[in-house]
């Protein structure tokens, strides 16, 4: 891969960066190494994700997602606008198909601009999110100093919310990381933290397993709805403001959750991947 100049996409949904990679006619060696790298704010590009789109037979394209420490991610809602975004582009329509790891996300293009994706069923039992043993997924036996009694959900990647009465001056920079770690996650997890502003607004903030607090996470805020929903402190539909913005989340009758939001497009570019780490 000598002098392997590629070019690549900045994007962002709700502040929540990604760098778009296309593996869809030459594979790119995109390694867990190198996006580590790609993602380092500091001797990379720098983003929240890592993203590669790869050909998919039966969708609009395979959509990758790399993590900063080089982990793979199973679902990521603000990423699944960007790609969309790319695509709808290219193709020229509304409404394409993005396959991931957790399975398919239709997405279309609203008549404001704003995208939304059909983020699929929320899993609910304890071995779909997964955590380590047999519990109540609506009130988890978990405690970190005054927090405790999350509620857990998987969105294609494990959740957990705790709820608090003011998110102002949380130490999420400490608590996020020993949450995540914690050993009854045994694939890690994303801690939402959620203030009910009323029953159809809320206030999110997520530490991002392999990626720490991020300005948006769309899975989280999914969710977020969900596990609110079931708590009884919110609506079905509810507007979720998080650190860049605000998305717009609906649990659909029929069990699916949908995301709108929007997807901007930061800055195109070139890169020697030859010069990176293998």
């Amino acid at each position: 891969m000598r002098g392997m100049i590629v070019p690549f996409i900045k994007m962002h949904g709700c502040g929540n960066d990604f760098v778009v990679f296309d593996e869809r006619r030459q594979p790119l060696d995109l390694s867990p190494a190198r996006a580590a790298v790609l993602a380092d704010r500091h001797t990379g590009i720098g983003c929240d994700q890592l993203i590669v789109l790869e050909p998919a037979k039966t969708a609009d394209a395979f959509m990758r997602i790399r993590n900063p420490d080089g982990s793979e991610a199973g679902a990521c809602g603000n990423a699944t606008r960007c790609v969309a975004d790319i695509l709808m582009r290219e193709t020229g329509r509304s409404a394409v198909t993005i396959r991931t790891i957790s399975g398919d996300l239709p997405a279309t293009r609203q008549r404001d601009g704003m995208i939304t994706v059909d983020m699929g069923p929320p899993r609910l039992d304890w071995a779909d999110i997964p955590l380590a043993r047999p519990l109540d997924t609506l009130r988890l036996e978990l405690a970190h100093g005054p927090l405790s009694e999350p509620a857990a959900a998987s969105m294609g990647n494990p959740h957990v919310t705790f709820f608090v009465a003011d998110l102002e001056g949380l130490p999420i920079g400490t608590i996020g990381p020993a949450l995540e770690h914690d050993p009854l996650f045994p694939q890690r997890a994303n801690i939402g933290f959620a203030q009910i502003i009323d029953p159809g607004t809320i206030r999110l903030r997520v530490w991002e397993r392999g990626a720490g607090l991020t300005l948006a996470c769309g899975s989280g805020a999914c969710a977020t709805l969900v596990n609110a929903h079931r708590r009884g402190l919110a609506r079905r539909c509810a507007k979720v403001i998080v650190d860049g913005g605000a998305l717009w989340i609906e649990w659909r009758d029929d069990n699916h959750v949908l995301m709108s939001g929007p997807a901007t497009t930061v800055f195109t570019g070139q890169i020697d991947l030859s010069a990176l780490p293998a």
